[in-house]
């Protein structure tokens, strides 16, 4: 079972931020902006360049957990080497002292752990925030993934381009975005996915999508990825596992919670459009018919 400790200070400072004073939430605005480089330098800089005192970096330190800055630094440290931890790394990582159970159970363990850490962080109103907006058929809704969240994007756009229109997924060429780029309108939502080893060209989607006024909903993990600065809406989910290999399950949870509230809102309208389709898969003969 993950405690407090295990959390990033990203976490604690989204789990306490309702607690913090006027300096202090400015000082954690400033941190998450480019977290967590932001958080690395001397106790004076990170004061200077928040616009706020020392002691309210020191102060803050205490209010999220640690004795003070030095220790919240070493965790920074740590964190910046578990997102740049390639395949190899996690897997040893995970080796080390590993409990003596079936890897079923390990794996399961740590997946429900994740699940119940990412729940509680995330808010109902941001959650049915971003449900209305997939919901509004007047938004064109633009989906990208990286190199391995694409298979993520292809499943979370498959599910809404049978329940609403104006779908668009990005391929996997990154050279060819700035022609999807070129069609995206103020008030468009891109969808996009980034987890650790945090790809450039998502991040250079992210900034070009919202000097264009669109709105961007972002899937990353605990940590967050740096395309997290320009997203209206966040979901950080925990995807450590015990294996090379990051895990998937959460995030596809809140995908598919996603496809159901937004299929919920919108059923007359998504009712008809599938009928349509199914009309559609019977004149190709698509699926087996056993009557």
């Amino acid at each position: 079972m993950e405690t407090a400790q295990d959390q990033t200070v990203a976490e604690r400072i989204r789990g306490k931020f309702d607690t913090l004073t006027r300096a202090e939430r400015q000082l954690a605005n400033v941190m998450l902006e480019n977290y967590p480089v932001s958080g690395l330098g001397s106790i004076t800089t990170v004061a200077e360049t928040s616009g706020v005192s020392t002691p309210t970096v020191a102060r803050m330190a205490r209010k999220l957990g640690f004795g003070g800055f030095p220790e919240l630094q070493a965790k920074l440290r740590s964190e910046l080497e578990d997102t740049l931890s390639n395949p190899i790394a996690k897997h040893d990582r995970w080796a080390q002292g590993a409990p003596d159970t079936h890897i079923l159970n390990r794996f399961a363990d740590v997946v429900m752990d994740n699940m119940r850490q990412t729940l509680h962080q995330i808010s109902c109103e941001e959650f049915d925030s971003v449900a209305r907006l997939l919901a509004d058929r007047e938004r064109c809704v633009y989906v990208a993934g990286g190199r391995i969240t694409r298979s993520l994007a292809d499943y979370f756009f498959t599910h809404l381009q049978m329940i609403r229109g104006a779908m668009v997924l990005l391929p996997p060429n990154a050279n060819t975005w700035p022609h999807y780029v070129l069609n995206m309108k103020p008030g468009d939502v891109l969808i996009a996915f980034d987890i650790r080893r945090y790809e450039h060209d998502i991040q250079r989607l992210a900034e070009m999508a919202r000097e264009r006024g669109v709105t961007l909903v972002l899937f990353t993990d605990q940590w967050g990825s740096p395309a997290a600065a320009h997203a209206t809406h966040a979901f950080h989910c925990r995807i450590e596992a015990p294996s090379a290999w990051d895990s998937s399950v959460v995030t596809m949870f809140i995908l598919e919670a996603l496809i159901a509230a937004v299929q919920n809102d919108t059923w007359s309208e998504t009712k008809d459009r599938m009928k349509t389709l199914e009309g559609l898969f019977d004149q190709m003969k698509m699926f087996r018919k056993f009557v």
